[in-house]
């Protein structure tokens, strides 16, 4: 039969029928005639393995990540300022991912430099980055520091945890990392 665009293959013409697959292209099962099972033998699957970043994500309360995207893209946008990371931050804030709260700490001190070192808002942004240290990467560690070094920000809580976080992590650190986190 014809395909929509109206082309008469010479395959097609020969049979009825569309070609089959030779058997070494075809999966497993279709050769056997046995489906796979969805679980393994032993009890582990795929699935499995992603229920714990599930359940952490569901005790933290964090966003579904179509949500930290959607963020992630407000917080470094064009239209982006002070003023509107710290009103997301502060309706949206105790939600977002270690990356999102290191991203917002950075560009807030980047664009406002040392006039927000006094802004209620930035010490809920760093008590939020302290509490979540843990899940920050080699990346957001150095962002965060350089951001509040940057703004002048005093929190000795913080710039401990931030230590703790890299001295365990320092392996992943790339130049930039580095030169960001002693800065």
């Amino acid at each position: 039969p014809p395909r929509g665009d109206g082309v008469r293959h010479p395959r097609w013409e020969r049979s009825r029928s569309p070609p089959r697959r030779d058997a070494a292209r075809r999966p497993r099962w279709e050769q056997t005639s046995q489906r796979p099972s969805r679980r393994e033998p032993d009890g582990s699957s795929e699935q499995r393995e992603r229920r714990p970043a599930r359940r952490r994500r569901e005790e933290q309360r964090e966003a579904p990540r179509w949500q930290q995207i959607a963020w992630s893209k407000e917080i470094t946008g064009r239209n982006a300022s002070v003023e509107s990371i710290l009103m997301l931050f502060e309706s949206d804030g105790h939600r977002f991912e270690a990356r999102n709260l290191a991203t917002a700490a950075h560009r807030v001190v980047k664009f406002g430099g040392r006039r927000v070192q006094s802004d209620r808002r930035l010490e809920a942004v760093a008590e939020a980055c302290r509490a979540r240290i843990d899940a920050f990467n080699s990346q957001s560690l150095a962002n965060a520091a350089w951001g509040f070094a940057k703004a002048g920000f005093t929190n000795e809580r913080l710039f401990q945890a931030i230590a703790v976080g890299a001295s365990g992590k320092i392996a992943t650190f790339n130049s930039q990392d580095m030169a960001n986190t002693v800065w």
